[in-house]
C-alpha cells in the first residue's frame, strides 16, 4: 500500500514540475478588464519648476526638461512646449502605459523669461496641462573692478563670476531674509561651503567684504578660511591649525559680544589682526553688520561697518602654499584646532577682490549693496534706529566717548542721545561740493548751555596742541546753539577760505528748551547764500561768496569737537533724530516736505 501511495505522489510532483516549466515558473496571467476612465492625466514637473532661475554666464544654455505623467488607464501622447513652440512629442507604446517618466533635452535657452508647458492626453481624450515659468538670468557682470568672487545666496550657493557651485558640507540653509536681497546663507551645525581657490588667482593682495548677522551660538566659529592642511596632525581633523599660510577670519565671545579677528600666514609665521572692542558686534541687536578684510604686501586690516577696527603690519606678503580651498562659514576643515567650526549666523553679498581695497572703496561698495535708496543728492541719512549707521553708505560713524540712544524718537523707535565729552564723526568723502544742506530733528537739553550740533571744519594749526582752543572758521561750517536769555539760539558760521560769515537770526532762531519738544532744524549753503530754517521757516539768510572745504576731512555730529572748541561749543547732551545731509541746496518746500514726511 505504501508503495502505491509513493508512486501516486511522484506522478503528481512530476506533473506540477512540467506545468511550472510551461509557464516559466510564473503563474498564468488572468486578463482583467480595465475600469472606467475616471480622470485626466496627472503631471509632475521636476525641472525646471515655476520660478527656477538658471545662473550660467553663457548667453545660451542647454537644459534637460524632467517630468512625470500618470494616468488611471492609459497615456496616449505628451507634448512638450517652450514659449508655445512644440519641441517634442511623445506617443506610441510607452514601456509603462500608465506612468511615464521622461527627460527631454532642449539646447536653446536664451537669456530672459521662458514658459514651459507639458500637455498630456489619455486614450479617452482627456487632457491636462502643466506650466512653469523660468528664467535664464543674464551673465553676471562684476559691479566693481578686480572682483573675483560674488555670491548672493539668493536661491543657491553659486559663485557667479566663475559660475561654480560651491561644495556643500552638511546641511546649510537659507535665511528667508537678506540685507541686500530676499535671502541669505543660514548656517547650521557641522555645515559649511567650500570653493576651489585656483580660479580666484589670489596674489600678494586680497580683500573680502560681506554682510553678516551674527548668531552667538556657538560662541566661536570660523567665517572665512583659506588655509593649508596641518601636516603635523594629518590624522586629527579636530586639531588642524597650520596658520603660516593663507588667512583665517573668525569670531569669538568677548564679554557677551562677538569679536571678529583675522590671522594671516606669511610663510614662516602668522600675524594677528585683533581690534579688541573696536571689532566687537553685539549679537543681542540682531542687526546686519558689514565685515571687510584687506591684505596688502605690508599690512592687513579689518573693517566693521566701513570703519577701520584694526591694522597690523606684515613683515612679508601673505603666503598661499597649500591653500587650495576656501571655507565659507566654518573653520573646517583647515582651522579647527581651537574649535572654530561651523557658524550658525547669516551671511549675504559675499565678494572677494584680488586687490587691497581702500576704506573709501569699501564704503562705496557698502553704499551700492545697501538696500536704502537715497534721495537726489542725499549723502548722509542717520535715523539712529539702534545704531549710528549712515544708511546711504552703510558705514557706521566713529564713536568718541560714550554717546547713547534715547529710547524715544521723533520718527521710528530711537534717536541719538548725547553724553558728556561724547559725539560721532564721519569722514567727509563724498559729502562736499559747492552746495551743502542738512536737516534734522532736535530735542534740546539746555545743559550745557552751549554746544556744537553739526561741524565740518579744519584744524586750527595756530593752536596746534591745544584741543580746547580750536577755532579756525575760515573753511567749512559750524552749526551750534547758545544760551540767549534762557532760550537756546541756533547759529551758523560759514568760511569761504579767507574769512567767515555769520548766519544769526536773533530771536527768530530761538527755541524754548523748557517746552521739551522736538524741533526741526535745517540749513543750506550755496555759492551765494546761507540760510537757517527752524520748523520749516527761514529764520536768517546771509549773503556769502561760497564755502571753502580746505582741511575739512571730518564731520562732527552733536559736538563742536575736535575742530570748534575755542568758545566751549563741545558735546551736546540733547537728542537728535533723522539726520540728513545733501550735496545740493534744498529749497524751502523740499525742507518742509522732509519735515512732514
Amino acid at each position: 500500500m505504501k508503495t502505491i501511495l509513493k508512486r501516486i505522489m511522484t506522478l503528481l510532483l512530476v506533473s506540477l514540475i512540467f506545468t511550472a516549466c510551461d509557464n516559466n515558473n510564473i503563474d498564468p496571467i488572468t486578463e482583467v478588464a480595465p475600469g472606467a476612465d475616471a480622470g485626466a492625466p496627472e503631471i509632475t514637473l521636476k525641472y525646471p519648476t515655476d520660478g527656477t532661475k538658471i545662473k550660467v554666464n553663457d548667453p545660451v544654455v542647454a537644459i534637460n526638461i524632467e517630468f512625470q505623467v500618470v494616468d488611471d488607464i492609459e497615456i496616449d501622447n505628451i507634448a512638450v512646449l517652450i514659449n508655445n513652440n512644440q519641441i517634442k512629442s511623445l506617443s506610441g507604446d510607452f514601456l509603462d502605459y500608465r506612468k511615464v517618466i521622461a527627460e527631454v533635452p532642449f539646447d536653446n535657452v536664451t537669456t530672459g523669461q521662458h514658459e514651459l508647458k507639458i500637455v498630456a492626453t489619455d486614450i479617452s481624450g482627456k487632457s491636462t496641462t502643466a506650466t512653469a515659468n523660468f528664467e535664464k538670468e543674464p551673465p553676471y557682470v562684476p559691479l566693481f573692478a578686480n572682483e573675483v568672487v560674488y555670491m548672493d545666496f539668493e536661491s543657491d550657493y553659486t559663485e557667479f563670476i566663475t559660475v561654480t557651485k560651491a561644495t556643500i558640507v552638511g546641511n546649510p540653509g537659507f535665511a528667508g531674509e537678506g540685507l541686500a536681497s530676499n535671502n541669505a546663507y543660514a548656517g547650521a551645525e557641522d555645515s559649511y561651503l567650500t570653493l576651489p581657490t585656483a580660479p580666484m588667482q589670489f596674489g600678494s593682495e586680497v580683500s573680502a567684504i560681506f554682510w553678516y548677522k551674527v548668531n552667538a551660538s556657538p560662541d566661536r566659529a570660523g567665517i572665512l578660511v583659506v588655509g593649508p592642511e596641518d601636516l603635523d596632525n594629518p590624522d586629527y581633523p579636530e586639531k588642524q591649525n597650520n596658520r603660516n599660510a593663507g588667512f583665517r577670519l573668525f569670531r569669538e565671545n568677548a564679554g557677551g559680544n562677538q569679536r571678529v579677528k583675522l590671522n594671516v600666514g606669511i610663510g614662516t609665521k602668522n600675524v594677528w589682526v585683533d581690534g579688541g572692542t573696536a571689532s566687537d558686534i553685539d549679537p543681542n541687536k540682531n542687526e546686519w553688520a558689514s565685515i571687510a578684510l584687506t591684505i596688502s604686501p605690508t599690512e592687513a586690516r579689518v573693517y566693521i561697518n566701513g570703519v577701520l577696527a584694526k591694522e597690523s603690519a606684515l613683515e612679508s606678503p601673505i603666503d598661499w602654499t597649500g591653500t587650495d580651498i576656501m571655507s565659507i562659514m566654518s573653520g573646517a576643515p583647515r582651522f579647527t584646532g581651537w574649535n572654530h567650526k561651523s557658524d550658525h549666523s547669516f551671511m549675504d553679498e559675499l565678494r572677494f577682490f584680488n586687490v587691497a581695497l581702500s576704506q573709501s572703496e569699501i564704503q562705496n561698495i557698502l553704499g551700492v549693496t545697501n538696500p536704502y535708496e537715497p534721495a537726489d543728492g542725499e549723502t548722509v541719512y542717520m535715523p539712529f534706529e539702534g545704531d549710528f549707521r549712515n544708511w546711504v553708505t552703510g558705514a557706521t560713524a566713529t564713536e568718541v566717548g560714550t554717546p547713547g540712544l534715547a529710547g524715544e524718537s521723533k520718527k521710528g523707535a530711537d534717536a541719538y542721545a548725547g553724553a558728556t565729552d561724547s559725539y560721532l564723526t564721519v569722514p567727509t568723502t563724498g559729502l562736499l561740493g559747492e552746495n551743502f544742506s542738512a536737516t534734522m530733528w532736535h530735542k534740546i537739553n539746555a545743559t550745557p548751555d552751549r554746544a556744537g550740533v553739526l561741524v565740518i571744519g579744519p584744524e586750527d594749526t595756530e593752536n596746534a596742541g591745544y584741543p580746547d582752543t580750536q577755532n579756525n572758521r575760515k573753511s567749512g561750517f559750524r552749526f551750534f546753539r547758545e544760551n540767549a536769555g534762557g532760550m537756546q539760539r541756533f547759529k551758523l558760521n560759514v568760511g569761504n577760505g579767507t574769512a567767515d560769515t555769520w548766519v544769526d537770526g536773533g530771536t527768530a532762531a530761538d527755541v524754548d528748551p523748557t517746552a521739551n519738544e522736538w524741533v526741526h532744524l535745517a540749513f543750506t549753503i550755496s555759492p551765494t547764500k546761507a540760510i537757517v530754517y527752524i520748523n520749516g521757516e527761514a529764520v536768517k539768510e546771509s549773503d556769502i561768496t561760497g564755502v571753502d572745504w580746505t582741511g575739512c576731512d571730518v564731520m562732527s555730529i552733536m559736538s563742536g569737537a575736535p575742530r570748534f572748541t575755542g568758545w566751549n561749543h563741545k558735546s551736546d547732551l540733547s537728542f537728535l533724530d533723522e539726520l540728513h545731509t545733501y550735496n545740493k541746496t534744498l529749497t524751502q518746500s523740499e525742507i518742509q516736505a522732509i519735515m512732514t514726511d
